[in-house]
């Protein structure tokens, strides 16, 4: 556990809730995913033409990969590789994007409205910060146990 959980059962017990705060979140976003997949495989098949389906099914191929990553990222805070704050700032990261990458997807998929592909962009970010986070801070703590 990070050393500023350890001084204090009250900072633990928040760790703990945070782990589980953000782990139910990656469970709960995985679970949509796998329902939105359903749905696109069996209600919208017969609606949407190619290239909806093409971008509905890349908004649920990335929905499942970022929710994936909300369920990795409190295991390193768990393994004292990731601050609170640092983790806390990944998953929000991740979290948003989802919302906003994904979410613009789903709604260009389904309306046809080309306008919500300006926003796809700032979801495509988040992901990007919060992968590059993650990779920067993991490789600085390994540098720093050399």
């Amino acid at each position: 556990m990070p050393e500023e959980a350890d001084a204090d059962p009250s900072n633990l017990f928040q760790l703990q809730l945070l782990l589980m705060a953000w782990s139910g979140v990656g469970a709960i976003l995985l679970a949509l995913a796998v329902a939105l997949g359903a749905f696109g495989a069996h209600a919208l098949r017969a609606r949407l033409d190619a290239y909806s389906i093409g971008v509905y099914e890349r908004a649920v191929f990335y929905h499942f990969i970022h929710a994936l990553g909300l369920l990795i990222v409190p295991l390193f805070l768990r393994a004292d590789a990731l601050s609170e704050s640092v983790a806390s700032l990944i998953c929000w990261l991740l979290f948003a994007g989802v919302l906003i990458f994904c979410g613009s997807l789903y709604i260009l998929a389904v309306s046809g409205v080309k306008a919500l592909g300006a926003i796809t962009p700032i979801g495509g970010l988040l992901f990007i910060v919060a992968w590059l986070v993650l990779g920067f801070m993991l490789l600085r703590r390994y540098f720093i146990l050399q």
